[in-house]
């Protein structure tokens, strides 16, 4: 070992020159005992630092530093998270050294730095807060920071870390964007599936429906179901618990409950069901009738365009298949398979499924009515078919966030800076539909659709849902409410 050392002693001898040689040793030696100075500060002297740190910051004009500071005393509060940062800095620093330091073959130094990466980790858990953290973090900092400074002097590379480092945002970044589409994809399911107890009632009902006798399973004062004379309502769903809270609100709110109907159509799945629950539930003395869209038989694919898509092969492998580019993306809403049911389209039939009725009122069923909706039925629409509440911010339902203008079809004949409408409530003049043909100007766009592909591309196909075909087909033709009482 002694000759090793003379040999090292040698050597540095041969390659500095004397005084580079007492440089160099100065130059340790002063390290040295900054490093012993830093370890040995007590209580006293940390308090003065930090105390010329303050004041020194309050001298920067700034105050987004003045907001930040995680020195400044002014700004701790009971939830403040600055030591819980802090401690979140040294591991993200830890995990950087310790990839260099098993580059530069240090597994010495590695598995130190490992070790009090667990601790850290442990004592920082998921604590959010100072006021959470354990006892021990204050001792797990100080250990930390210790080591990470007598590592930073063997490991400092400023290149090396800001790789490490860039490499560890992008990883992040990619797992903040995963974490989204994730998140996405699960509130659309929440959103969208059918709680057990809700599936459980509408197969109870279902079953006690079918158990009537046919003379129990109609409903009384069909004669009013054809009287232009009184308040008629149109409602398409397949959720009884929706549609019922749409019923019970309007006629809760209604003057004269007796002189409304509504008219409700939904699936055979879930026919009976809905029917069950209205004749155990009578919203009053207004009436009610539920029909069974696929009892429409004028309703077929010869006739309808949409019929013809949803049947096509490359609609149903858009709604139902996930291998494909755009599945968890932000239009995931959109993709919902409820689209290919004939309720959603079904409103662009309003004169062919009430040929007898002048005027009626669209509600969804996603909707509160607050108010007696009678006065409607006395708006002048000056002509126009529909009737509806405008709802349009600076990017929100205008035309030129969700069609495609680059379209000469789109741009010739629409606005984009022209606002959409709430398309939970909307008050149809039937005389003025038949008039104008509003059915046969969707069937037109439909087509287009259909056999121009080449004119529209494939994300507006894709894209071109309920509130894009009532945006298109009732464009010109809508007249404004200023506002209406309901809520979504």
């Amino acid at each position: 070992c002694l000759c090793l050392l003379l040999t090292v002693t040698t050597f540095f001898e041969f390659v500095f020159s004397p005084f580079q040689f007492f440089l160099q040793q100065l130059r340790e030696n002063i390290r040295e005992s900054r490093a012993a100075d830093l370890l040995k500060q007590d209580d006293e002297v940390n308090v003065k630092l930090e105390n010329a740190a303050i004041e020194r910051s309050k001298s920067v004009d700034s105050a987004v530093l003045g907001k930040y500071n995680l020195w400044r005393k002014e700004n701790e509060n009971e939830n403040s998270d600055s030591t819980v940062r802090l401690m979140r800095d040294q591991i993200i620093m830890a995990r950087v050294y310790i990839s260099i330091a098993n580059m530069k073959n240090k597994y010495d130094l590695a598995q130190e730095l490992q070790n009090r990466l667990k601790e850290s980790q442990r004592a920082l858990g998921e604590v959010t807060t100072d006021a959470d953290l354990p006892h021990s973090a204050p001792e797990k900092i100080k250990t930390m920071g210790q080591l990470l400074s007598k590592i930073r002097g063997q490991l400092f590379d400023c290149k090396v870390v800001t790789g490490k480092l860039r490499a560890m945002l992008q990883s992040a970044d990619e797992q903040v964007r995963s974490s989204k589409k994730q998140s996405t994809f699960l509130s659309q399911l929440a959103a969208k599936t059918i709680p057990n107890g809700v599936h459980c009632l509408s197969m109870r009902l279902t079953i006690d429906y079918y158990l009537l006798p046919p003379d129990k399973r109609k409903f009384p004062k069909s004669e009013n179901l054809e009287n232009p004379k009184l308040y008629h309502y149109a409602l398409f769903s397949d959720n009884v618990l929706a549609a019922s809270v749409v019923v019970n609100s309007t006629i809760t709110n209604a003057k004269e409950p007796e002189k409304h109907v509504f008219h409700l159509v939904t699936d055979k799945l879930n026919f009976g069901a809905m029917n069950m629950w209205f004749l155990l539930n009578p919203p009053g003395k207004a009436t009610i009738h539920v029909e069974n869209v696929d009892e429409f038989k004028w309703l077929n694919s010869l006739y309808c365009p949409v019929l013809r898509q949803l049947e096509s092969s490359a609609m149903k492998e858009y709604y139902f298949k996930a291998d494909h580019s755009t599945a968890g993306s932000s239009n995931l809403k959109y993709r919902n398979p409820k689209y290919l049911s004939m309720l959603n389209h079904l409103r662009f039939y309003l004169p062919q499924v009430y040929p007898k009725l002048d005027k009626i009122l669209f509600l969804d069923d996603d909707i509160v009515v607050q108010k007696d909706l009678t006065g409607l039925w006395s708006v002048d629409l000056h002509g126009k078919v529909n009737g509806a509440v405008e709802t349009c911010g600076e990017s929100f339902h205008r035309f030129d966030k969700y069609l495609n203008f680059s379209n000469p079809h789109i741009a010739r004949n629409f606005d984009p800076n022209a606002c959409g409408w709430a398309y939970g409530m909307n008050f149809f003049d039937l005389e003025e539909w038949k008039k104008k043909d509003i059915t046969g100007i969707y069937h037109k766009w439909q087509n287009m659709v259909s056999y121009s592909k080449p004119h529209f591309p494939s994300q507006l196909c894709r894209n071109f849902l309920m509130c894009h075909y009532i945006s298109i087909t009732f464009w010109g033709d809508t007249g404004k409410f200023i506002s209406w009482e309901i809520t979504n």
